[in-house]
């Protein structure tokens, strides 16, 4: 694929950045470089590489879910800036 000036002037016109000719001009060469590695890179085979979605193997640490000692408002409520009737009063955000 090649992308020319009239290319280049549409894709900007779409996202908004207004260009001269002198830097559509000059991002043509730019643009051609950067497509002619993503074709290089779709050459590569890679049928045999499972998909991955981090770069090193991890494993999420599961711990037992067990029952602790629940009823603690007033604990929890102290650490609290400013609470009004056993909530936390959080200030007005919307009028």
């Amino acid at each position: 694929m090649s992308v020319d000036t009239a290319t280049v002037r549409k894709v900007a016109g779409l996202a908004r950045i207004a260009i001269s000719d002198g830097e559509a001009e000059a991002l043509v060469p730019e643009l051609n470089n950067i497509l002619g590695w993503i074709e290089q890179l779709q050459e590569v085979d890679t049928s045999s590489v499972e998909p991955m979605t981090a770069v090193i193997p991890s494993q999420l640490r599961l711990r037992d879910d067990l029952v602790t000692e629940g009823d603690i408002r007033d604990q929890v409520l102290a650490n609290a800036p400013q609470a009004e009737h056993g909530f936390f009063a959080v200030p007005k955000v919307i009028e």
